[in-house]
């Protein structure tokens, strides 16, 4: 079926001007995204924006904290579910303020504490460095619980491609290493393996904006030894854990025109046939990273969806 009319513009216009990062250096490619970064005048207000940082297995570890605003200042005080958030951008690129508006509109619309992370970032630092930083800012909010006034029990986990990919494997990590349950893992077209064979591979592998070879060069910044560590390999790549048991609740969101579909969506399979309570959702006709641009009609209705879905999983 054809697109929609603002999905196909929106995505003519990205197969035109996003710059081809396989050619590219790591460097040169955050430069390449950098200049194509819109600068936001007027961002959704929220109840305050801080930015702090604490100390991170690679040294110093920057957050962003969004919290929303107080609906009614006169109720008692009641601790906030919180989400920890891990953004996109193929483990090389992106940071605090290029998933700043996706932040602000989750915060609003799910009444949660969202602590956004900017993570170390490949080449420089190769896998699992990112995951661990994701994780430590996982077991630092729950330990801050009372001073950032949030319930220790209802944080989830969440991130969108290969923050998808770093939210399932904290997700492991928290499970493996006995931590208290979280409430949830939110995995948004999540980078789950390195196989470029998939169906949707072949299918959506070039001409929608996230490319095979683009994914394959995404990998090599992150994982250039491939899974070398076999007992540590699930910390890379999510699909190859042995079991899925004991996992927190899923939610999964794919869409339909992205080389990541067929993996996003066997993962949920894999969660529910572990027991674990999974949603997924799958959007026809459209193409990766859709979320992050609220121009489009599909973006609206997916979040809509998405922000309950996340509402939902933390009660």
């Amino acid at each position: 079926m054809p697109l929609a009319d603002d999905v196909q513009t929106m995505l003519d216009a990205l197969n035109a001007g996003f710059p081809r990062v396989e050619d590219m250096s790591a460097a040169d490619a955050r430069a390449a995204v950098l200049a194509r970064k819109q600068v936001v005048t007027d961002p959704e207000a929220v109840g305050s924006v801080t930015d702090t940082a604490i100390d991170g297995p690679g040294g110093r570890l920057p957050l962003r904290i969004y919290r929303p605003p107080v609906h009614d200042a006169t109720a008692p005080l009641v601790a906030s579910p919180a989400i920890v958030f891990a953004h996109g951008g193929g483990f090389v690129f992106c940071d605090l303020d290029t998933h700043d508006e996706l932040c602000r509109s989750m915060a609003n619309a799910v009444s949660a504490v969202v602590i956004s992370v900017d993570y170390r970032l490949a080449p420089e630092h190769p896998a699992p460095a990112a995951a661990e930083d994701v994780h430590t800012a996982l077991e630092w909010a729950r330990a801050r619980s009372g001073e950032l006034g949030i319930d220790p029990d209802r944080v989830v986990v969440a991130g969108d491609s290969a923050g998808g990919n770093l939210a399932a494997v904290t997700a492991l990590m928290d499970r493996d290493r006995t931590g208290p349950a979280i409430a949830g893992q939110v995995l948004i077209y999540p980078v789950i393996d390195n196989d470029f064979d998939t169906p949707s591979y072949r299918k959506f592998g070039e001409g929608y904006f996230n490319t095979r070879a683009a994914m394959q060069w995404y990998w090599q910044q992150y994982a250039p030894d491939g899974a070398r560590n076999a007992a540590r390999s699930h910390q890379i790549f999510p699909a190859r854990a042995d079991t899925l048991e004991g996992l927190p609740p899923a939610i999964v969101v794919t869409a339909a025109c992205d080389p990541l579909a067929d993996e996003g969506r066997a993962y949920a399979e894999r969660l529910r046939a572990a027991g674990v309570r999974t949603i997924h959702r799958r959007y026809e006709d459209v193409f990766h990273g859709f979320l992050t641009i609220p121009t489009l009609a599909i973006t609206a209705q997916a979040r809509t969806r998405l922000w309950a879905d996340i509402a939902e999983l933390l009660g």
